[in-house]
């Protein structure tokens, strides 16, 4: 009677599954303390921005970045726009990433485009192959008939 196990012989061996824990356990090492050490610098660096600490009144509207400006500008990384706002208690002004209704409506129209796509494509797959079924289900009559 022979197993019905599809691993070779070769990988079941102690050395062998000794080496496989050794490396599967130094590459979680590398990409956890990789990603340990990364957290580390990041909450040390960041110094949280004051709208997110305290009230703040819009002074400028959302409005699109130049190129310079997203370039340089950390606010302006994030989605292209910005508002410029003061913080009521400490009365400083900084820019906040903000999403444009124009962007917004735009990528809705660009959704909505999508997905009138894939609708039309599916239904005109689903029509060539009702007609497919069709087809051979009608060939499949006409030979039970002819071998009558």
């Amino acid at each position: 009677m022979e197993s019905d196990c599809r691993i070779p012989v070769a990988c079941c061996r102690p050395r062998i599954l000794a080496l496989h824990a050794l490396f599967w356990g130094l590459v979680s090492l590398r990409v956890f303390g990789a990603a340990l050490l990364s957290e580390e610098k990041t909450t040390a660096a960041v110094v949280a921005p004051c709208w997110l600490l305290e009230e703040f009144v819009v002074t400028l509207e959302c409005f699109q970045c130049s190129s310079f400006q997203t370039k340089s500008w950390l606010a302006c990384t994030q989605t292209g726009y910005v508002e410029k706002i003061n913080c009521t208690k400490t009365s400083k002004e900084e820019y906040k990433s903000c999403r444009s209704t124009v962007m917004e409506e735009h990528l809705f129209w660009k959704f909505e485009a999508a997905m009138l796509a894939l609708t039309a494509f599916f239904a005109v797959l689903v029509v060539i192959r009702q007609r497919w079924l069709d087809r051979l289900a009608s060939e499949k009559v006409r030979r039970q008939i002819e071998s009558i």
